[in-house]
């Protein structure tokens, strides 16, 4: 069963502002392939951090406001939200060693 949570623009603000721990947010798309290809690694992300990290996917296409919101304009976008606030943002494809590089400092 898949850890990574999907929010919409209705239920992200509980499930993201409101967390008690980080959030790494994924904006996706169905026909984007970097997402397909990086969604794996979020997955195993989401395993491997349980209880230190939530992982949350939105669908870009179907939940445009948080997306502008956060200014995002190229997909795959990762936003890294501690307490409410956007603290990291990667954008395109990377290697899972390379995200977990760039998410770990902001774990407790």
């Amino acid at each position: 069963m898949s850890k990574v949570v999907a929010v919409s623009d209705e239920s992200f603000e509980g499930e993201v502002i409101r967390a008690s721990i980080p959030v790494v947010v994924d904006f996706w798309a169905e026909w984007c392939g970097p997402c397909r290809q990086i969604a794996p690694f979020l997955e195993e992300i989401a395993s491997e951090y349980d209880g230190r990290l939530k992982v949350a996917k939105i669908d870009v296409d179907r939940n445009p406001s948080i997306a502008t919101r956060y200014g995002v304009r190229g997909i795959p976008t990762l936003i890294l939200f501690k307490r409410g606030q956007p603290v990291e943002r990667l954008v395109g494809y990377m290697p899972k060693p390379q995200l977990v590089a760039r998410i770990e400092p902001h774990l407790d």
